[in-house]
């Protein structure tokens, strides 16, 4: 064979292989109520800056992030808000982000419009000179379901949001600093793409040898809008990766595989709850429909044939009206069938005044925490923090949760 010859069928081996590894089925997992996760249409956004010509104010949704579907006149002093969801049905999770201004300084009223049947949920966050704040109660009015807010305008834009943006962008350039310097034992690895091009993360956590090492997955931003989870999320990880007696002990012991963004196009586009297949992908763990879940199931799977390892434990952040642990209750004969109990024991001794909220029912519909269930025999918890829970206190939960979750594993490791 000559060397053109080699070259070429070389290519197209590893061309073939590479191909064949990437298309490898996901192992599937039935549930008791399926859900049709095939693509939906979506309404996208007309991306663009609004005028009120005879007043000079301003709306935009030009940015990663933003939802605005509408910005009209109802009267010299207030503008109507229109905000429509990226399909229905959906949750009555209504988000919204826009930037505003205006020629001359002067104060403005905002009232939301949603569709029929939907309503405001979000006290609104306003951006001022690169800072966030949550708007003034004086300036935030609320008649039934009419919700209408007050600004000061000026040619200085302010950006209006149900909660604090966080885009794909924000959230990459949050991991790679908080992995700079440990990327002995942190990879960052991007695993796949979505239908928009963007990447699919994932920190490959391990010291040592991850040969047959009991596996720990954390999740987070399946649904765009539910950042205080993500916040928890972030103290939770930075918390294991503290570099503390604790975490070093824990790391040698377990492999961590943390999803740092699951639906980063539906994080872009603004949407409330679905991915740009128009599909709430906390619903796809079982058929893996969706590529986001196909590609994060493949990966997953791949690490543990490698490995010869098992997933004990996953862990999917998300955000709700209050703060509340969403457990199953299978646990005897899975793998850490005392670990919830123990991890709440600890939660309550270690957080003044702190009270955990437990909602436990076995998963019926497709969701993550059904899947680490069914799917692996493993603990599966989504962990939500409410929509207006105190960042102080967002971080000491985080902070206490990882901590207690490491002292517990480490001692049952022993």
């Amino acid at each position: 064979m000559n060397q053109l010859n080699f070259n070429f069928f070389h290519f197209l081996f590893c061309f073939l292989f590479i191909v064949l590894i990437g298309c490898s089925s996901a192992k599937k997992v039935s549930f008791e109520t399926p859900v049709d996760t095939t693509d939906k249409s979506i309404l996208a956004q007309s991306k663009k800056t609004y005028q009120l010509k005879d007043l000079n104010v301003y709306a935009s949704n030009e940015f990663d992030g933003a939802r605005l579907n509408g910005f009209e006149k109802l009267n010299d002093s207030t503008a109507l808000v229109i905000i429509n969801p990226e399909n229905t049905p959906i949750n009555n999770s209504a988000y919204y982000a826009f930037k505003t201004w205006a020629e001359k300084d002067r104060p403005f009223y905002f009232r939301f419009k949603y569709p029929k049947g939907y309503k405001h949920r979000y006290i609104p966050k306003l951006k001022i000179d690169n800072n966030w704040k949550i708007i003034d109660s004086s300036n935030f009015f609320k008649d039934d379901s009419i919700v209408t807010v007050k600004l000061k305008l000026s040619g200085n834009p302010i950006l209006v949001a149900a909660q604090e943006i966080q885009s794909s962008k924000d959230v990459e350039k949050w991991f790679k600093e908080l992995i700079n310097g440990k990327q002995a034992f942190v990879k960052h690895e991007v695993y796949g793409k979505t239908p928009l091009g963007k990447h699919l993360s994932v920190l490959n956590i391990n010291k040592g040898d991850p040969k047959g090492k009991d596996v720990i997955v954390l999740l987070t931003r399946q649904h765009p809008p539910e950042v205080t989870g993500y916040y928890a999320f972030q103290h939770f990880l930075e918390t294991i990766l503290s570099n503390t007696t604790l975490s070093k002990n824990f790391l040698n012991k377990y492999h961590i595989l943390a999803f740092p963004i699951m639906n980063p196009d539906g994080v872009d586009l603004g949407h409330w709850r679905h991915n740009t297949g128009g599909v709430d992908t906390n619903r796809d763990w079982s058929v893996y429909n969706q590529p986001e879940i196909r590609q994060t199931v493949q990966y997953i799977q791949r690490e543990l044939k490698k490995n010869k390892a098992k997933i004990v434990l996953g862990l999917d952040f998300h955000s709700t009206w209050h703060d509340v642990f969403y457990t199953n209750k299978i646990r005897k004969g899975t793998t850490l069938p005392n670990f919830i109990d123990d991890w709440f024991k600890g939660l309550e001794s270690n957080i003044p005044s702190y009270k955990v909220n437990e909602a436990a029912g076995n998963s019926t519909k497709p969701v993550s925490k059904g899947w680490f269930l069914y799917g692996h025999n493993a603990v599966g918890i989504t962990y939500e923090i409410g929509d207006a829970t105190p960042k102080k206190d967002i971080k000491l939960i985080g902070k206490i949760s990882a901590e207690q979750m490491m002292n517990i594993l480490t001692k049952t490791n022993d």
